[in-house]
C-alpha cells in the first residue's frame, strides 16, 4: 500500500495538470481578442473593475463536492460497537477567473482558487 501511495499522487497530479492545460488551452483563446468577443463567449462577468486604463471582468465558477463518509469497523469484542465512522464533508471548490482589458482588448488573464486545475 506505501508504494502505491507516491504512484497515486503522481497520476492526480497529473490529471489536475492536464485539467489545468485544458483550461488554460481555452481561455488562452481569448487573449489578444476583443473585449465583445470575451463577452459573447463566456457571458456577461461577474463582477468588474476599472483602474489606471485597465477594466478587470471577473468570473466565479463555485461547486460544492460531498465526500462520503468512512464505513464503520467493529472495534472490539463486544457487539454491536463500532467506530471510525466519519460524517460526509462538504467541500466548496472555487476558481475566479479575472481578464485584463486595455483598449478594449484582452491583454492577459488570472486564475485563483482550488478548482482551477
Amino acid at each position: 500500500m506505501r508504494r502505491s501511495t507516491p504512484c497515486l499522487l503522481a497520476l492526480l497530479l497529473a490529471a489536475c495538470s492536464d485539467e489545468l492545460a485544458a483550461r488554460q488551452a481555452y481561455l488562452n483563446q481569448f487573449v489578444g481578442h476583443p473585449e465583445p468577443q470575451l463577452v459573447q463567449q463566456m457571458g456577461v462577468p461577474d463582477r468588474s473593475y476599472e483602474t489606471g486604463g485597465v477594466k478587470y471582468l471577473a468570473y466565479d465558477e463555485r461547486r460544492l463536492n460531498i465526500v462520503p463518509p468512512a464505513p464503520p469497523y467493529n472495534v472490539g469484542p463486544w457487539y454491536g460497537y463500532y467506530g471510525g465512522a466519519f460524517p460526509a464533508q462538504v467541500v466548496e471548490l472555487t476558481c475566479e477567473t479575472t481578464f485584463a482589458v486595455t483598449d478594449g482588448v484582452v491583454k492577459s488573464y488570472t486564475l485563483r482558487g482550488n478548482a482551477c486545475g
